[in-house]
């Protein structure tokens, strides 16, 4: 099972000392977060594309590539890259650069994304939401499977035997599909039979449990071999020693992320203590606690989804640095050791059989024929 954290980069205001990181020090801390959990074993670091002055990873692939400089063996990816509104062209070229430079760590999560400032940064629609990630999409995994590359879409200039390189050192370059909770985005994952990335925020834990139906029956009615799906969860967390100290330690950030940094199509909104506390236990999707209560969390997920990565956004809303090291050092050292040996079979309970009686349904999976 692969463990990782991942980052959005966002400058927020400290609620307990009111001081303001500046960009610069928040582009040092990413790196040094790399570089620590590099140290500490963990096996992916990711960094969410997001184009607005109160975050500094406009240029995921430039961020990733420092750190290739300082790890060694730490895959590097973007969690997310906003495809809807990048070039797959200009996605693959750097990507493939960065698996170059990095040995070949390198990978791509793409998804629609819910922060949409980008669409109107670079002239695109939000009418044409869906239908421009599902064309992009498609491009990029044409580019990485064959070269020249001759194609014709709508929203982009044609291809004609064109010649994209530098071509990546892996083969294939590693391409998920990010998804949230659209029942479509897992299907059509599942057809492409490519892995899919599934983002928690709040709610119950198996709130999205029937995706994994709707990727297996998007693979199946595809034709996909089983043996290419893979599932991970992207959830906001946070390793302390004790549970208290991960709570005290997470909550006044998360909040004040979520009220300054989340506002995607509107505004942010306020969650209380008591809130976050409720969602901290058992039944949330958030993963909070001592190393123990996380290692239990994380094989709620796997029981539940099947997942065999898990990525944990530890430091929203600007959670001091030593905080984050710290706890990006106990994910390394004292959950991951454990979750790897739970699950070194490589097998794990059926995810239908797992479902909650009380999670959300997200429908009739015929519905999406």
């Amino acid at each position: 099972m692969d463990i990782g954290v991942l980052t959005f980069g966002e400058v927020t205001t400290d609620p307990r000392t009111g001081r303001t990181p500046s960009p610069r020090q928040r582009v040092a801390d990413t790196i040094e977060q790399m570089r620590v959990a590099d140290q500490v074993g963990l096996d992916v670091y990711g960094v969410g594309e997001h184009h607005r002055g109160d975050f500094i990873a406009s240029a995921t692939s430039v961020l990733l590539a420092g750190g290739a400089t300082v790890t060694e063996r730490v895959r590097l990816a973007s969690a997310v890259t906003v495809l809807s509104s990048e070039d797959p062209v200009r996605v693959y070229e750097q990507y493939a650069t960065l698996d170059l430079l990095s040995g070949g760590r390198a990978e791509i999560m793409a998804g629609r994304g819910s922060y949409t400032e980008s669409f109107p940064l670079f002239g695109y629609d939000l009418q044409d939401y869906n239908e421009l990630f599902d064309e992009k999409l498609d491009l990029l995994l044409t580019i990485r499977s064959q070269n020249p590359v001759t194609w014709q879409g709508v929203f982009r200039p044609p291809l004609e035997a064109a010649d994209i390189a530098p071509r990546a050192l892996q083969d294939p370059l590693p391409i998920w599909q990010a998804v949230g909770g659209t029942p479509a985005s897992a299907y059509h994952a599942g057809a492409r039979g490519i892995p899919m990335m599934i983002a928690f925020l709040v709610g119950p834990i198996g709130a999205h449990a029937r995706m994994v139906d709707y990727y297996h029956m998007g693979a199946e009615q595809a034709g996909v071999s089983p043996e290419h799906l893979r599932i991970g969860a992207s959830v906001h967390g946070f390793v302390g020693k004790t549970s208290q100290d991960a709570r005290d330690t997470m909550f006044p950030y998360f909040s004040r992320g979520m009220r300054e940094n989340n506002h995607q199509r509107g505004v942010g909104f306020d969650v209380p203590r008591r809130a976050f506390d409720a969602q901290a236990g058992p039944a949330g999707m958030p993963v909070v606690g001592s190393p123990q209560e996380v290692i239990d969390k994380i094989m709620a997920y796997r029981e539940i989804y099947g997942i065999d990565r898990i990525m944990m956004q530890m430091g929203f809303g600007g959670v001091p640095q030593k905080d984050h090291l710290r706890a990006i050092e106990l994910l390394g050292t004292e959950v991951a050791p454990v979750l790897r040996r739970e699950t070194d079979d490589g097998t794990a309970e059926s995810p239908s059989s797992q479902i909650p009686e009380n999670a959300s349904e997200q429908g009739n999976p015929e519905a999406i024929r």
